[in-house]
């Protein structure tokens, strides 16, 4: 195992390149980066790639190896990766210990120079490869891709990077004769990333958030996300990360889990997925909180059921535009993907024929054809479960599918765009978490406006995004206030998705998450332990105080 020792300090204090958000290309008819990602995209389609573990550096192969086909084509093969166990997430547990060490106290503008280095690849020459990477993988269509893999995860490494030294430079004041610092320690321990499937920009923003502030990682990406985590580890591993700080590993859930939480070091848990999911791994921690050297840091953004509101003023062109961006990009596999609106009767049929007649537009095929402006839906388990959504939708009394509702798993796991009118603002569909491009319309009296508020906050567990449209001021200033603990991100007069690194921090409470704002300096927070460091310049000689004469 390849360890790094740092013994050099720095003499400077450094000022770091000022972070710009990542500019998105349109992929336009006949631009060069159209063409060179049709044929990255299409270079890779006909690969197969073998994907092994990284753990200390090495590359780690069982033999145990998984298929994988892009969701859109799921009879095709483009690569496999091995499947690991307990002994391998044991054996990347040991290398982020053996690596901790030497790695927190590297100079941390040479932590940050590695991570700006991974940000100007993915912005750079490996820009279509990431992109291609996430539309194979992931089902995304080449802006998808492109507002995720190449911008978002360049955003998150660049202005990580700034806020670890506006962090740094957080210092108390001195009194006179005495010098006070803080400094801001690696937690004591390892920090595990569970990622999720459909941001490849937080596949890559988990593990590396705690380790550019000094920790070492181990880090279980989704099966279903393998293929993109392969290309990030890779650069990871080209920039220079040193062996041991991030280790990949391809495992189950218990496997993994039975692992890491019971670990004596464990330090910290970076999370995104399913509230159900969470909830049980802060479980496992409870019931091991005595075994931990330390209290572990928990980070997780989870569930949402996130709302569009429409007011009796808005404009309703703009609420079926947004609704359809807001709701079905990415076929809704976004956890901030608006999953239920709530519409005023006076808009009703206005809003009702927009959006049929804009969802008859909607193409629906492999995102290689950059055509389309949607695809399929990540896996079976998905599409199965999606479907069953739309079937109680189908049979139920209170409820009408006024679009889409066809779904069909021949080639791909491909459902059409749903949307569904109900009586009943409980209906399941308005509540439940679906994660799939299905939304519910509930109309409300015009005069309800007010109570709607109240419904609005009170339907769901989850409190991520949320969405106003409205002209009146006085409304907006309303809904803000009222719904102020029903949405983490809260957006007024847009779509609910689509926080940018640097203007909007990304996170929610409730079932939502813990709420610590992926995207800003209040996320790095919880990966230091601080030291307050107080220096006294001339010690007292006598211990007696002038008060006692």
């Amino acid at each position: 195992m390849n360890t790094v020792k740092s013994t050099i300090m720095s003499n400077s204090l450094f000022k770091v390149p000022a972070p710009i958000n990542e500019p998105v290309f349109t992929y336009a008819p006949g631009t060069p980066a159209r063409e060179a990602l049709i044929q990255k995209y299409t270079e890779m389609f006909h690969q197969t790639i073998d994907i092994p573990m990284f753990i200390g550096g090495e590359e780690i192969r069982t033999g145990a190896t998984v298929p994988i086909s892009p969701p859109h084509d799921r009879h095709h093969v483009i690569g496999h990766w091995h499947r690991g166990g307990k002994e391998q997430v044991s054996q990347a547990v040991e290398a982020a210990l053996a690596a901790r060490d030497a790695w927190g106290s590297m100079p941390w503008e040479q932590r940050a120079a590695i991570f700006l280095r991974v940000a100007d690849y993915i912005s750079g020459p490996y820009r279509s490869t990431i992109n291609a990477a996430t539309m194979l993988a992931q089902s995304k269509t080449a802006h998808q891709a492109e507002i995720d893999a190449a911008c978002e995860l360049a955003d998150f490494l660049r202005f990580n990077v700034q806020y670890m030294t506006d962090i740094y430079a957080q210092q108390p004041d001195s009194s006179p004769g005495v010098w006070n610092r803080l400094e801001y320690r690696p937690l004591e321990g390892f920090v595990v990333a569970i990622t999720p499937f459909n941001f490849t920009a937080i596949a890559g923003n988990l593990p590396s958030a705690p380790a550019l502030m000094g920790n070492t990682v181990v880090w279980k990406p989704a099966t279903t996300q393998i293929y993109s985590a392969h290309v990030i580890m890779h650069l990871f591993r080209l920039a220079g990360l040193p062996a041991g700080v991030i280790n990949m590993v391809t495992v189950e859930g218990r496997a993994f889990g039975d692992v890491v939480f019971g670990h004596r070091d464990f330090a910290g848990l970076h999370f995104t997925g399913s509230t159900g999911v969470f909830r049980h791994l802060w479980k496992e921690i409870s019931h091991n909180l005595e075994n931990y050297r330390c209290y572990p840091r928990i980070v997780g953004e989870t569930g949402g059921k996130d709302f569009i509101l429409a007011h009796p003023t808005a404009d309703v062109r703009a609420v079926v535009a947004n609704s359809i961006r807001g709701a079905f990009e990415f076929q809704g596999q976004k956890c901030s993907a608006a999953s239920r609106v709530y519409i005023p009767r006076s808009m009703e049929k206005a809003y009702r024929d927009g959006m049929v007649q804009e969802l008859s537009t909607v193409t629906m095929g492999s995102p290689g054809e950059l055509s389309n402006y949607y695809t399929a839906v990540i896996d079976e388990r998905s599409f199965d479960k999606i479907a069953n959504y739309i079937e109680f939708a189908r049979e139920a009394s209170d409820a009408e599918i006024v679009s889409g509702g066809t779904y069909d798993k021949t080639t791909g796991y491909f459902i059409a765009p749903t949307l569904i009118f109900t009586s009943n603002p409980s209906f399941k569909t308005m509540v439940e978490e679906i994660f799939g491009p299905v939304l519910t319309v509930f109309v409300y009296e015009d005069a309800d406006w007010d109570a709607t508020l109240t419904l609005v906050d009170s339907t769901s567990e989850y409190a991520l995004t949320g969405a106003i449209f409205s002209t009146d001021r006085f409304a907006i200033t309303q809904a803000t206030k009222r719904l102020e603990n029903s949405a983490g991100n809260f957006y007024i007069n847009d779509k609910p998705t689509g926080a940018v690194v640097g203007q909007q921090p990304f996170g929610g409470a409730r079932g939502s998450g813990t709420n610590d704002k992926a995207g800003s300096y209040l996320n790095l927070i919880r990966w230091v332990s601080p030291r307050t460091i107080k220096e006294t310049l001339v010690s007292p000689t006598d211990y007696r105080y002038p008060f006692l004469g």
